[in-house]
């Protein structure tokens, strides 16, 4: 069975997803959201896996890389060597088969892809895209950085693991969505 590849994102209105590096909002309970569903598993003896490219894992604060609790994958042309911090990989592709090769396979339960843009599109394009996780930050704010348009191919599932509604912090909106491509 073929890899499933799920992707995690907060966009603003604009679809923006960062600026000079960080998120444009500071958002603790959606940030709580983003880890929960990253790091838990159903099954205790499995862990997930989180890909991202290679800004993403540079702008990330060092006391937070890698991330806790979850095989971590980046994405990058350069040659970069982390150790045993995360798994270095040229591709989608490269990573996938790594991944599907390796002892930790009969222990990995999900696969998360947390950006930046670049890696987000081109795992939308890929045949084993499952969902998209989608947090819709009911504001406008000023990006460098922006989410992928997401195609009419997208329609909106309920995950009951999910909450409903409209949430608030910091007077700040925000609903999470899920998406699966028909």
């Amino acid at each position: 069975m073929p890899l499933r590849l799920d992707l995690i994102a907060a966009v603003s209105e604009n679809q923006g997803i960062g600026i000079n590096g960080r998120l444009p909002w500071r958002l603790k309970k959606e940030m709580a959201y983003f880890t929960r569903l990253t790091t838990e598993t159903k099954d205790p003896s499995k862990k997930n896996v989180v890909i991202m490219g290679r800004r993403t894992w540079d702008v990330m604060p060092k006391k937070y890389r890698p991330l806790s609790n979850r095989i971590n994958v980046v994405l990058t042309s350069k040659d970069l060597i982390l150790g045993d911090e995360a798994l270095v990989c040229k591709s989608f592709p490269e990573a996938l088969e790594k991944l599907s090769k390796i002892p930790l396979t009969d222990k990995i339960e999900r696969i998360w892809v947390i950006g930046g843009s670049s890696v987000y599109k081109a795992a939308m394009e890929l045949p084993n895209f499952h969902r998209l996780y989608l947090t819709l930050v009911r504001k406008y704010f000023e990006c460098d950085t922006y989410f992928p348009p997401i195609s009419n191919e997208f329609h909106l599932v309920k995950d009951p693991e999910v909450p409903e509604g409209i949430q608030e912090e910091n007077g700040l909106q925000y609903e999470f969505k899920v998406y699966e491509k028909a």
